[in-house]
């Protein structure tokens, strides 16, 4: 009820400052041919001075009278004050309407369109409810609150720092992380987060401020895949393009299939011009051992992992990684029928209109593969 009330009074001071001004400049508004005659009525007085003085001859005056007179007839003073006073009342009457007809509208629509019955939610009750029913800004006012009374709570802004660089505010984000940092320690989550929202706010520019959160994360965790991904970006924006491949490569055979950012990478890789093929091999035991084995038993152990492979394909036919695989090794072993009969069977398993079913036709291209009709 305070609202509406507050509302009426707005709005009629609205109105009356509007209206009180032309209704008081039309009544001080004196008629376009006053003036005019009162400098005719000074003529004739004066003229009449000079009369009485003898400064002018009686027949002169007389003859300076009947101009004077009929230019005040000519002025129609009987007929413009009337005329005048009718129009500044139509002007006056619009003008009133006007005025008068913007709120009443306006208050007429919100009762259509608007919500008069929503009750007010003050943000004290908002912040007061559970989490579980808050949007995402009121549980960060929440926080946001909550660390303005309690800015030492080093959780807090460790909760708060991931949620600012989602949406994008990165220079909160770095604050957070770095306060989440000095409060409660160091940590390559921390530092890997602290590089990236660095070089967020910087437009994707991985600076030396950045670079220096990455490489803190790597020395606390080698495999932390964000800190490895700029640190790749980072070698691609100094021109050390092969490097930035190869950091990569190297990154793509090391994360799990189910990594989030294995679509980065591959965008990456796609972007420096490179196929997003993962390294895939023997580990280290079994290199050792094929070293110490007679080349028919070296290609014995190839192809039976090739073949390793194409089983897990048939079980698994939506692994895009694992058909480029395949028909690189195929090709590399020297097997054009069965490099060409892998991409058939790749092409097939996503489409042939596919976005993966183009990139593996080109792929199996450079390496002299062609698919069948």
């Amino acid at each position: 009820m305070l609202f509406w009330v507050i509302a009426a009074i707005l709005t009629l001071g609205a109105s009356l400052a509007v209206l009180l001004p032309l209704t008081g400049g039309i009544k001080g508004a004196s008629a376009p041919g006053d003036h005019d005659l009162e400098v005719y009525r000074d003529q004739l007085s004066e003229l009449d001075r000079d009369v009485a003085r003898g400064l002018i001859q009686p027949g002169e005056a007389e003859e300076a009278r009947a101009e004077i007179g009929r230019r005040i007839l000519r002025l129609g003073t009987a007929e413009r004050p009337a005329s005048a006073s009718a129009s500044s009342r139509g002007i006056r009457l619009v003008a009133s309407l006007a005025v008068l007809a913007v709120p009443l509208l306006s208050w007429g629509l919100y009762g259509v369109l608007g919500s008069p019955d929503l009750p007010s939610q003050p943000l004290a009750e908002r912040l007061a409810k559970n989490p579980a029913d808050s949007s995402v800004d009121e549980l960060v006012a929440r926080a946001e609150a909550h660390l303005a009374a309690n800015p030492s709570d080093g959780k807090g802004w460790d909760v708060l720092a991931p949620i600012y660089l989602r949406l994008q505010r990165f220079p909160d984000a770095i604050t957070a992380y770095r306060n989440a940092i000095r409060l409660d320690g160091d940590s390559a989550v921390r530092q890997a987060g602290l590089g990236e929202a660095i070089a967020s706010a910087a437009g994707g520019i991985v600076s030396a401020d950045a670079q220096n959160a990455f490489e803190a994360a790597l020395k606390l965790d080698p495999a932390n895949a964000k800190a490895n991904f700029y640190l790749g970006v980072g070698l691609a924006q100094e021109g050390r393009k092969d490097e930035a491949v190869a950091a990569w490569q190297k990154m793509l055979g090391q994360l799990p299939p189910d990594s989030p950012w294995r679509s980065a990478v591959q965008q990456a890789l796609a972007e420096a011009g490179q196929p997003a093929v993962a390294a895939s091999g023997p580990d280290a035991q079994q290199m050792e051992a094929a070293q110490q084995m007679s080349p028919q038993d070296r290609q014995a152990m190839i192809e039976t992992m090739v073949a390793g492979l194409d089983d897990k394909l048939k079980q698994n036919p939506r692994d895009e990684e694992g058909w480029m695989r395949l028909i690189r090794s195929y090709a590399v072993l020297g097997k054009p029928d069965q490099a060409r009969e892998a991409l058939g069977r790749a092409v097939a398993a996503f489409g042939a209109d596919s976005e993966q079913a183009k990139k593996f036709t080109a792929f199996a291209a450079s390496l002299g593969v062609t698919a069948t009709e």
